[in-house]
């Protein structure tokens, strides 16, 4: 069974960048193939891992809900709408070298979609005998996880940056993952974005206000603006870079 990673935090705070960190990493050290799941609804996890994306779930999700409205079916004759789902969702897996990368894509539209649902749950499931583990690319509120989508969490990252909002939106987090009953081994705090690599003391009274395990504090680098401004993938970032040499350290000492 796969080990599951979740990555959230409120928008904006650089987690979709040190989740793609995260899975180079993971690669790097052969602990891969992993399956990265894109479950933002804004999603660019493919940008910062450097790969193209021309089907999400949520397209297949749509097609599929609205087969059936349709004057003609795109489900070929004599084939289930099952089986029909599980083809296309083998379409929507992006298969590079040491990962696989899975995007949820936009949120659904008007309708009922959970029949639907049902079988990406199914699916997933599937998958996670196939990989040692899943890296997932959260939205703010988790809704994937909320919802019973994904089929466990062993471990929650939550990222901030040194804002007291920033820290408040993953303390939040914190307490809706122990409400859904998850009960993943490891829930900690990355604090992204700081200036000399450094905490103010409000910040860090805030964390402790908030009841959150401090996993690292991830230095504030213009190389990783340089490279979203050019369209580079991030992950790609110099192996000296203090941002990659900072996440490293971080993820050794979770003993993933």
């Amino acid at each position: 069974m796969a080990h599951v990673i979740a990555v959230a935090g409120k928008g904006g705070v650089g987690k979709t960048t040190l989740c793609g960190m995260l899975i180079q990493y993971l690669c790097e050290q052969g602990k891969g193939p992993v399956l990265a799941v894109d479950a933002d609804a804004n999603s660019n996890l493919n940008e910062v891992l450097g790969v193209k994306v021309d089907t999400t779930l949520g397209d297949v999700r749509e097609e599929i809900a609205q087969a059936e409205m349709a004057a003609k079916s795109p489900i070929p004759a004599g084939m289930s709408k099952a089986d029909y789902a599980e083809v296309r969702f083998e379409d929507a897996l992006i298969e590079d070298d040491d990962f696989d990368l899975l995007v949820m894509g936009r949120t659904q539209g008007k309708g009922c979609y959970c029949y639907v649902n049902g079988l990406l749950q199914a699916q997933l499931a599937k998958y996670q005998n196939n990989y040692p583990y899943f890296v997932v690319d959260n939205e703010a509120g988790m809704e994937h996880i909320s919802r019973g989508v994904l089929p466990s969490m062993q471990t929650a990252i939550l990222v901030s940056d040194c804002s007291r909002r920033g820290i408040q939106a993953v303390g939040r987090i914190a307490r809706l993952i122990e409400e859904c009953n998850m009960h993943p081994s490891t829930v900690g705090l990355i604090v992204n974005r700081a200036p000399k690599g450094e905490l103010n003391p409000g910040v860090l009274e805030e964390i402790e206000n908030q009841g959150l395990n401090l996993l690292g504090v991830v230095p504030q680098n213009d190389a990783v603006y340089e490279y979203d401004c050019e369209g580079r993938p991030t992950a790609s970032l110099p192996e000296d870079n203090p941002v990659k040499q900072a996440l490293r350290k971080i993820v050794d000492n979770l003993n993933l």
